[in-house]
């Protein structure tokens, strides 16, 4: 094997034993998340922790190797931790997230910030269309609000430390 096909092959390596570890770093998250009721009173509200390491592999791998963190993660925490129903929401939440995250980063227009906090709604608004389409009401969107803006705040929040986070292994 030539020198440059065995550094592909290591910088392939990597990237794959990278998205490893950030997919069971999303798990654990998903786990702790699922442990810890941060907003008991309002039901489907949730931090998003594990969007965080979502968030860090879309900036530091690629789209790919986030579609298959966030599809990994969201299919064992749902075998784990949810069930099935919890998993369609997830799944539906978390695709479109990606989706928009994905989209919004690639027109170099909004910081990370702003890629997190409209991947958090967009999460919210993926959940809510499931909930709508399984139980046929669309009046589940009179909840919309209350996500929209959970969604912004865990969003700045998650954002905020994918920012520092980058920022550190940037420097590396």
């Amino acid at each position: 094997m030539s020198s440059p096909d065995k550094r592909t092959m290591e910088a392939h390596t990597k990237r794959i034993a990278t998205a490893a570890l950030l997919a069971t770093l999303a798990l654990i998250f998903s786990y702790v998340e699922a442990m810890i009721p941060f907003f008991v009173s309002m039901p489907g509200v949730k931090l998003g922790v594990a969007n965080l390491v979502i968030l860090i592999a879309l900036y530091k791998l690629d789209i790919r190797y986030a579609f298959a963190i966030n599809l990994v993660r969201i299919m064992i925490s749902g075998l784990l931790f949810t069930g099935v129903f919890g998993m369609f929401y997830s799944l539906a939440g978390g695709m479109l997230s990606l989706l928009v995250m994905w989209v919004l980063k690639k027109t170099e227009l909004f910081s990370v910030v702003g890629v997190s906090m409209a991947g958090g709604v967009a999460h919210n608004v993926g959940q809510l269309l499931i909930a709508s389409l399984l139980v046929s009401d669309l009046r589940m969107f009179i909840y919309m609000p209350v996500l929209m803006f959970s969604g912004l705040a865990s969003g700045i929040i998650i954002g905020v430390l994918c920012h520092f986070i980058l920022e550190k292994v940037n420097a590396y």
